[in-house]
């Protein structure tokens, strides 16, 4: 019996990205104030090809920026006795703008949460909003998606992988069975 499927390509990965890019647009009517944010790792492969995206729609560059929440996160003391940290970097003022977060997969909630949270303490947006490749349900929090390449729904006992090839060599979605 087969216990992984792949859910998404290359190809749907990139569909997705640029509908997400257009859907980016319209809501916040153009790029104006706009500032995408990656979370480490893959959120930031995400949110670099948002930006290309959208810069080629709109022919304007649009400010990106890299988060790390490690220390952050809630369960930092019981699954992290050596975390790893990355750099957080955010060469521009998010003060007054409409900050989109970048991340692969909404799972609980929790990353999401831990992100807000690193984000307020570089200043005050005016909005912040989410863009994820998947939304796989199973929320913890009150949070949800202002942007999503593909709704999966899932069980607890399958794990969702995004493969990117920036950091993978490849590009698909997959679902295992843990």
């Amino acid at each position: 019996m087969e216990n992984k499927k792949t859910v998404m390509d290359a190809d749907g990965i990139d569909r997705s990205l640029t509908r997400m890019a257009y859907e980016i647009l319209e809501k916040n009517k153009g790029v104006e104030e706009l500032a995408l944010v990656g979370i480490r790792s893959r959120g930031v492969f995400l949110a670099m090809r948002l930006q290309q995206k959208i810069s080629s729609i709109e022919k304007k560059e649009v400010p990106l920026g890299i988060l790390d929440i490690t220390l952050y996160r809630d369960d930092l003391q019981s699954s992290h006795p050596r975390p790893l940290l990355g750099k957080t970097e955010i060469p521009f003022s998010i003060d007054g703008r409409k900050v989109v977060l970048v991340d692969d997969v909404l799972f609980t909630g929790r990353t999401i949460r831990a992100a807000m949270d690193a984000l307020i303490d570089f200043g005050r947006p005016k909005m912040i909003q989410l863009a994820v490749l998947i939304d796989r349900g199973h929320r913890e929090l009150p949070i949800r998606a202002d942007f999503v390449g593909k709704s999966l729904p899932s069980s607890l006992w399958e794990a969702v992988s995004v493969h990117l090839t920036e950091k993978d060599l490849s590009d698909d979605v997959i679902v295992e069975i843990k």
